[in-house]
């Protein structure tokens, strides 16, 4: 198990709004290779940026986009070469081109495009809890896909403590969620100063995750009680 599994901690207040984002940055990094023509992944615009939609190879994963053509910065979906800008989508399709150096960046996201799907789960969650036929249903435990793995815990009081991980990772992810729920509850409720389902900005509850992280990783998976 790698500590780097785990991408990304998220509480969600009772109300649907992020109150805590702590994103874990390392395990993905940039990837630059050489391509011959034509382009062994396919890339389309999406969210004004050249994304890969197909073809994983080299570590090469969906949802990346380009960063640099031929060592030149890319914004957006454009560059400048010698002069002259370029757009990467019109760029790779002439063959004249290659071969060509090109860096992909892993995805991320930016604070509102988190506040936004913090509330689609929350609604998403509450419509889980409406459509299942068993009586006090806990709501979404885990989403499972090819690329990540989301898992939940939700308070008695409507907070979700919310992990986002690899795919394939073995973290020990009721041990981590209980855990996360008790340094809410020392750092952040029993601080005189927090206010229930407010953004908790509490050094000692940063504190108190990455020691938790840290633990977790040098135990190799197995939680320390």
């Amino acid at each position: 198990f790698q500590r780097m599994s785990i991408q990304q901690v998220l509480i969600i207040n009772r109300a649907g709004s992020l109150i805590y984002d702590y994103e874990i940055k390392g395990e993905q990094r940039e990837v630059e290779r050489t391509f011959e023509y034509p382009l062994s992944v396919v890339l389309e615009e999406i969210d004004q940026k050249a994304t890969v939609v197909f073809g994983e190879k080299d570590a090469i994963r969906l949802r990346y986009h380009v960063s640099a053509v031929n060592g030149c910065a890319v914004s957006g979906t454009r560059f400048t070469q010698e002069g002259q800008q370029e757009n990467v989508l019109e760029f790779i399709e002439n063959q004249r081109n290659f071969p060509m150096n090109i860096t992909f960046s892993p995805p991320w996201m930016s604070t509102n495009e988190k506040i936004i799907l913090s509330s689609m789960f929350n609604s998403f969650f509450a419509i889980a809890v409406q459509l299942s036929p068993v009586a006090k249903s806990s709501g979404i435990e885990v989403l499972e896909t090819s690329q990540f793995r989301l898992c939940c815990l939700q308070s008695r009081t409507g907070v979700k403590f919310v992990l986002v991980m690899s795919a394939g990772s073995t973290a020990p992810v009721d041990s981590i969620l209980m855990k996360l729920y008790e340094l809410y509850a020392d750092y952040a409720l029993k601080n005189p100063f927090y206010t229930i389902d407010m953004p908790i900005r509490c050094h000692k509850f940063d504190e108190g995750l990455k020691a938790l992280l840290e633990r977790m990783d040098k135990s190799s998976g197995t939680m320390a009680v």
